[in-house]
């Protein structure tokens, strides 16, 4: 089901087709090292995954989405909106598959959403947590016209995270 569509991209509901494309990204060096481990090492992990963000769509109206390159139908990665409690907030998660990184994708799948989460969701704010060291997520929150506002941990022992708004 498709949720938003770019020039290039196709960004739509993920489903448990994508289980294997999900275990590469979510052990990717980059998926690690910036956004952390979410234990995801087989297909059946990676399913039990998508049912997680599946139970987003139906309980917030919005979760993570597979973005699609239209030319080839090729997945990329995922990008979307995530309603975190501890913060009362909704944040734009992004991350792409190695070998799409620098093309561009991450951005426009990002501005969409974006776009998306204000106009279609009428959500007022939408901010990013983002790891200090994540040069490359920095740069497209600016892009999206987003700026730093504070540092955030995501739980009570946790690593702080830059939050942009």
């Amino acid at each position: 089901m498709s949720v938003v569509e770019t020039s290039r991209l196709t960004l739509r509901r993920l489903t448990a087709t994508d289980a294997a494309d999900l275990v590469a990204l979510l052990n990717s060096a980059a998926f690690l090292a910036n956004v952390g481990d979410k234990g995801v090492r087989t297909l059946e992990d990676a399913r039990a995954y998508v049912a997680g963000i599946q139970a987003c769509y139906t309980h917030c109206g919005y979760g993570l989405y597979a973005v699609v390159r239209k030319a080839d139908e090729a997945f990329t990665g995922i990008c979307g909106l995530l309603y975190r409690e501890y913060l009362g907030e909704t944040d734009i998660g992004y991350a792409m598959l190695p070998e799409y990184g620098g093309r561009g994708y991450a951005s426009e799948a990002a501005a969409a959403i974006l776009a998306y989460g204000r106009r279609r969701l009428g959500l007022a704010r939408i901010v990013a947590l983002i790891s200090p060291d994540n040069a490359t997520s920095i740069r497209i929150a600016v892009k999206l016209g987003l700026s730093f506002e504070k540092t955030v941990s995501m739980s009570a022992d946790g690593p702080q995270v830059a939050l942009y708004s």
